[in-house]
């Protein structure tokens, strides 16, 4: 959405997120924001009271809110879900990169990469020899896509990512800035003198419509491959090691570290700074809690929490003891005075 948009009326916003207009229907939003806004061309959605109380001490302009919510200091629409036409909303506000179509005169193309007609390739780009390019897929400025690379159908890579060699990404998917696919997985072996590196010759497959976040960087396999399945996202500044198997919708969030050959089902769900040591197997429909260690395999699936991860009623209670475990460690030591004085009257 531009920045001089003209905007909505809550008329017609209300067309077209299906809702009602409760007030001032000729009011003027230009953007959505949140409950505690102070902008005034702005629009928040508001599901519960505590958060109605919340924009109504704020300037915010307009609101979305439910049929059993109304507000008498502000315009506003209602809605059956202000969530989900907030989501709407923001889809309709959404402003894409911009990106010219067809190939930028100073991008770099090999003779030998093969560039669908449709897709668009944006400044500095570099596309090496044997790289294909699909249709409508859009490569932003100063990408470089390495020898052999497959970037699919309607894939963004959006300015500074890149892939090395051997790389494919599946269609439809999106790689965020700083990405790195394919650099070398970290492997050496010591020689009794020196760490000796290890060639790394696989390479690396990312699904259709997936999602990866800024700076994530994946590896290639030592030989093999190194797998990311369809409908899987991860966040921003992420590792995964070379050989690692990440199966199909799991969701992985920032500053979590996957440790090489490690095999992560389906629908896997691992929140921030989750570390997975090499050669772990995780099974489908598993959710790991924020910071969780895992060191050996989880085989059940189910909610799993702490260092090292366990079931997750386990681990919370281990967290909570923890917290204790000063005054269990004094409470400790007076039980054992005592218990000493005790042995000494007896004898």
């Amino acid at each position: 959405m531009e920045k001089d948009t003209p905007g909505w009326t809550l008329t017609e916003l209300a067309e077209m997120l299906g809702g009602t207009v409760a007030s001032h229907p000729h009011y003027r939003v230009k953007r959505p924001v949140p409950a505690d806004s102070d902008d005034t061309e702005g629009i928040a959605f508001c599901e519960s009271e505590p958060y109605l109380e919340k924009a109504h001490v704020h300037n915010v302009g307009a609101l979305l809110l439910p049929f059993n919510l109304s507000s008498h200091l502000k315009p506003a629409i209602h809605v059956e879900h202000p969530r989900v036409a907030f989501g709407r909303l923001l889809a309709i506000s959404s402003r894409p990169l911009p990106i010219a179509n067809g190939i930028h005169p100073t991008a770099v193309i090999h003779e030998e990469a093969i560039v669908d007609e449709t897709a668009s390739i944006g400044p500095y780009a570099v596309i090496e020899r044997g790289a294909e390019i699909g249709a409508k897929a859009r490569i932003f400025a100063f990408c470089y896509v390495g020898e052999n690379c497959t970037v699919g159908d309607g894939t963004i890579l959006y300015p500074q990512v890149v892939l090395y060699q051997d790389v494919k990404v599946g269609s439809n998917s999106i790689i965020h800035s700083g990405v790195v696919l394919g650099a070398d997985g970290f492997g050496f072996v010591w020689t009794g003198q020196k760490q000796q590196k290890v060639p790394q010759v696989g390479r690396v497959d990312v699904g259709d419509d997936c999602e990866i976040g800024a700076n994530t960087a994946i590896d290639r396999a030592t030989c093999g491959v190194t797998s990311v399945g369809t409908g899987t996202k991860l966040d921003n500044l992420i590792q995964v090691g070379h050989n690692v198997s990440i199966g199909r919708d799991s969701v992985i969030a920032g500053q979590a570290a996957i440790g090489g050959s490690t095999t992560i089902g389906d629908r896997v769900t691992m929140a921030g700074q989750c570390a997975i040591s090499d050669h772990v197997v995780i099974t489908d429909d598993v959710t790991l809690g924020g910071s969780s260690g895992v060191g050996s395999d989880i085989l059940t699936k189910g909610a799993y929490f702490g260092r090292p991860a366990q079931p997750a009623s386990d681990g919370l209670r281990a967290l909570l003891l923890s917290a204790k475990l000063p005054e269990i460690y004094s409470r400790l030591r007076a039980l054992e005075k005592k218990m000493k004085a005790i042995e000494g009257d007896a004898e």
